[in-house]
């Protein structure tokens, strides 16, 4: 699938049956290797000419907008089905692949009258794709709020023992609670644990002996547990944070830790909830972004088609994907085709055209001309 195509009109001049066939021609002859269709453009209501200017002023700025937009949305795609280890699927407008729809496109009648005013169509397609994108930044938004609910808990679960919860990594037959002793827990440099085994006794008065028991150790720290009087335990504290132990306020409660497990659980439960229908929202959202995209398109191709060549529409509309190599070769059997006389006024500046160097679109040629990348 290739994933840029030009978007061409030309003037008809006699028959646009015989035009499309010297175009084919010309193509299989001299870039046998660029893929070329009719892009079918049904008889779009005119309206005025102060109409058309104005409406092709705007042209660009929502093209490029409903352009974003589709992008953003299979950029979404492409980090949901990574994330979720999915193989990536091709992205579709109703069941048809986008590259087929575009190069066999039909205009949708139902939905898009062809008797109603251009403006109104343009108009329509943009406010469209806007409440797709406010509705993708809603649910893009409450995806990222609990995938950060659930990232900040496994941070404090995985993290170093100076911050992490420790309340997976103590049972309770580690604590004793009684009416004068309590069980503490030491944070202790991984290089100062016998520092903490020979020294622990003596911070303080009332430490219960050989009480210190190892419960985990990361790169950095070991837990150590350490019984003691309770009455004692705020001497304790600053005795072991002068020495360069770190005592962890911990409180043991069953209760606590099968709520944070519940709470968890419900969270990892939601982020899949939420981003399989995110998904499946944004593979729907993109093909009707999509297809509004190229409905647009043809609009465009009309409209600048009418302002190009003039009154009553007489144009081909095709669509190309030449390889980088085979674009000059192709561009040159374009201009060949289009009135010979029109051609250098269309010239780039190098080539001394008298159109060069002005405002607009880019891509100035004898001909309507636009590219549209669809990945």
């Amino acid at each position: 699938m290739a994933s840029r195509y030009w978007v061409v009109s030309l003037p008809v001049h006699n028959s646009a049956s015989t035009l499309w066939n010297n175009l084919q021609d010309q193509i299989s002859k001299h870039s046998f290797d660029t893929p070329l269709y009719r892009f079918n453009i049904p008889n779009l209501r005119v309206g005025t000419l102060d109409s058309l200017l104005a409406l092709s002023d705007d042209l660009l700025k929502s093209n490029a907008f409903i352009e974003g937009v589709s992008h953003k949305i299979r950029r979404q795609i492409e980090e949901l089905e990574r994330v979720s280890g999915l193989e990536t699927n091709a992205l579709t407008v109703d069941g048809v692949p986008v590259d087929s729809y575009l190069t066999r496109f039909v205009w949708d009648e139902a939905k898009y009258p062809t008797m109603s005013p251009l403006r109104e169509i343009v108009d329509g397609i943009h406010t469209q794709v806007a409440k797709i994108e406010d509705d993708l930044k809603v649910r893009v938004s409450e995806y990222n709020n609990v995938r950060g609910q659930l990232n900040a808990i496994n941070r404090k679960q995985s993290g170093s023992l100076a911050v992490r919860d420790l309340s997976n990594l103590v049972k309770p037959e580690d604590i004793i609670t009684s009416e004068h002793l309590v069980t503490l827990l030491a944070i202790v440099p991984k290089y100062s644990q016998k520092d903490w085994l020979s020294s622990y006794e003596t911070l303080t008065s009332y430490v219960v002996p050989r009480s210190s028991k190892k419960l985990y150790e990361d790169n950095e720290y070991a837990l150590f547990t350490v019984t003691l009087f309770g009455r004692v335990a705020d001497n304790f504290r600053t005795s072991a944070r002068e020495r360069g132990f770190q005592v962890r306020d911990f409180e043991y409660s069953p209760e606590a830790q099968e709520n944070r497990k519940q709470e968890l659980e419900k969270l990892v439960q939601d982020q899949d909830n939420l981003r399989s229908s995110l998904l499946q929202w944004c593979y729907a959202s993109y093909g009707e972004v999509f297809s509004s995209w190229m409905h647009f398109c043809a609009v465009r191709v009309f409209a600048e088609s009418i302002l190009r060549y003039g009154l009553p529409p007489s144009f081909l509309a095709c669509v190309l994907a030449p390889s980088v190599k085979g674009e000059k070769k192709v561009r040159t059997i374009l201009e060949g085709l289009c009135d010979s006389a029109n051609s250098t006024y269309w010239k780039t500046e190098d080539e001394g055209g008298a159109m060069a160097g002005l405002g607009g679109d880019a891509e100035a040629h004898p001909y309507v001309s636009f590219t549209i990348n669809i990945a």
